[in-house]
């Protein structure tokens, strides 16, 4: 059923391409490009449906999914979309077409690898638009490090293992900082409510001290702040 799940298809049409993609022999340079880009473009066309069916008028987030995943530590598969989320994941497939589109005669070496790897970063990066659950918000936000880490490295301009590494590391550590943040809000809703979540919007109820509040905002705000690169958190 496509419309009850049509973020679920916006958001799993590159990871459902790329396993496709790897049936297809290494050799056949042709057909992966045109595969690729294929499956770039049916992701935008997709995500078209989207802008089609928002309601501009609704406050809150709309196309909800919500579903089980990891009961013991409450977290949950909960997507859905605002405004300011709509714009960024149609962003997201446009560029991420334009991108493939990009590299038809950039890329002529393990063109097999370089198209799998660019199709996994789409999906990273349309999760982490979509997240309403931290847990699922930084699984997504981590994935789209190991592409990236790939595509810098093997397929970057000079000095690209040095920069490839320092990026992993860089971003890594934003991260720790990150999920310190994200826990503080865990475990501060286990304490006050009862029960863990990291169900988003549930974690939005509690009430923290400012002080806390800080913490929290910086711990954030340093993760967001490396990996977007932001000056200077990034040479």
């Amino acid at each position: 059923n496509m419309s009850g799940h049509l973020l679920s298809w916006v958001l799993f049409t590159p990871l459902i391409g790329m396993l496709l993609l790897l049936l297809i022999p290494g050799k056949n340079k042709t057909l992966i490009k045109i595969w690729a880009n294929a499956v770039g473009f049916i992701g935008f066309l997709i995500s078209l449906l989207l802008v089609a069916g928002f309601d501009k008028n609704q406050a809150g987030f709309q196309f909800l999914e919500k579903a089980d995943w990891i009961p013991t530590i409450g977290a949950t598969y909960t997507i859905g979309i605002d405004g300011i989320s709509l714009l960024l994941v149609m962003l997201t497939t446009v560029m991420g077409f334009l991108s493939i589109l990009c590299s038809w005669s950039a890329i002529e070496d393990r063109l097999k690898e370089y198209y799998a790897m660019f199709l996994l970063l789409q999906l990273g990066m349309l999760g982490v638009f979509m997240s309403l659950d931290f847990f699922l918000f930084y699984v997504f936000w981590e994935l789209v490090l190991i592409p990236m880490y790939f595509i810098i490295a093997i397929w970057g301009g000079e000095r690209k293992l040095y920069a490839s590494i320092k990026f992993f590391l860089y971003t890594a550590a934003g991260s720790v900082l990150m999920l310190l943040g994200i826990l503080v809000l865990y475990f501060q809703h286990q304490h006050q409510f009862g029960y863990y979540t990291f169900e988003i919007s549930k974690l939005m109820n509690l009430n923290l001290p400012l002080g806390m509040q800080r913490w929290v905002f910086w711990a954030l705000f340093f993760g967001f702040a490396v990996k977007v690169p932001m000056f200077p958190f990034h040479t």
